[in-house]
């Protein structure tokens, strides 16, 4: 539906004539849109956490007065719950990921009657831009984590491994912005939905184990990023014990070792990964380094040994002089 004119003034004004080719999102005319490049999928559902670049713009001004455009993976925002600007509530559920879309928002649906001077002036229409980068439907996990534990139990397996995959996917979204200790934090929380699941067959075991085998390996490259090395190497074992050859998780061990100056079995761990996948260039390039740290060593250890042998010879020749006086 396209949206009617408004009575025009004696100088009609920008906004009003890009409301003549914007579509009526509320029936009111209070927020409009006009889509500038088309997403794919399915439309952003009310249960989503989204993440997206926008940018507000006044009436008559050409530069936005807020815009997250220059972060690279802006924060997920959960529609319902921490986006307070009503106009954006209302539009994100209008979109699909990857679209970008211009909107118009009246005063009741922006910012009001008062505005917020000296940015917005009073009674403001405010133009958005905004980029849809992804979105998460965390229906299931707001209900999973909304149960007591003994209800926690019985939940269904399938909606089980959305659960742990949503907060997975979160924890990924954080470990790109460089949030290391809230993505561990996050795969933890994930990982915990398995704590008491107990399975009747070898095939629901499957199931879990492939999600947990994921889990174990994002705690262990986030681990590194923190450089708690003890604990990335607990948790790329773990992956192991799941996968005995799984080249990520040998790989990480290899890492975690060497950054321990466990530069043995950090070189049994990169053998074996090269083995499975010799021209992984990450590992070949660990291997060199491993190569070059334990020569390095090696040229320190005899150092600090000739520095002890020089000291207790200078003490024998010491005590020896002292003897014959």
């Amino acid at each position: 539906m396209i949206r009617a004119a408004e009575d025009p003034v004696d100088q009609p004004s920008p906004f009003y004539y890009m409301s003549l080719r914007m579509q009526d999102v509320t029936g009111d005319g209070g927020v409009l849109k006009e889509v500038l490049r088309h997403g794919s999928g399915r439309i952003i559902p009310l249960t989503a956490s989204v993440s997206v670049h926008y940018s507000a713009y006044s009436e008559y001004t050409d530069r936005p007065f807020d815009s997250n455009v220059q972060r690279n993976m802006p924060r997920f925002m959960k529609i319902g719950q921490d986006i307070t600007l009503l106009g954006m509530e209302l539009a994100m559920p209008t979109m699909k990921k990857g679209e970008f879309s211009r909107f118009l928002f009246k005063p009741q649906y922006a910012y009001g009657v008062m505005g917020c001077p000296p940015r917005i002036p009073p009674n403001a229409t405010i133009m958005f831009e905004m980029e849809v980068l992804d979105f998460l439907d965390t229906v299931e996990s707001d209900e999973y984590f909304s149960l007591s534990q003994e209800e926690q139990v019985k939940y269904p397996l399938d909606k089980l491994l959305n659960v742990a995959n949503t907060e997975r996917e979160l924890g990924n979204h954080l470990f790109h912005q460089k949030r290391y200790e809230d993505a561990k934090d996050q795969y933890k929380k994930a990982l915990s939905v398995f704590a008491n699941r107990q399975q009747a067959n070898e095939a629901q075991n499957q199931k879990i184990h492939s999600s947990k085998l994921l889990l174990f390996l994002n705690l262990s490259i986030v681990c590194l990023k923190l450089d708690i090395p003890s604990r990335a190497l607990v948790y790329a074992e773990r992956a192991l014990q799941i996968e005995s050859k799984h080249p990520k998780a040998l790989f990480r061990c290899g890492l975690a070792c060497m950054l321990m100056l466990e530069y043995d079995k950090a070189k049994d761990f990169l053998i074996k990964a090269q083995k499975l996948e010799p021209f992984n260039p990450d590992i070949n390039s660990a291997l060199v380094k491993l190569d070059s740290c334990f020569r390095e060593w090696n040229v320190k250890e005899k150092e600090m040994c000739s520095r002890m042998f020089a000291a207790s010879k200078h003490a024998t020749v010491k005590d020896q002089g002292l003897q014959k006086i």
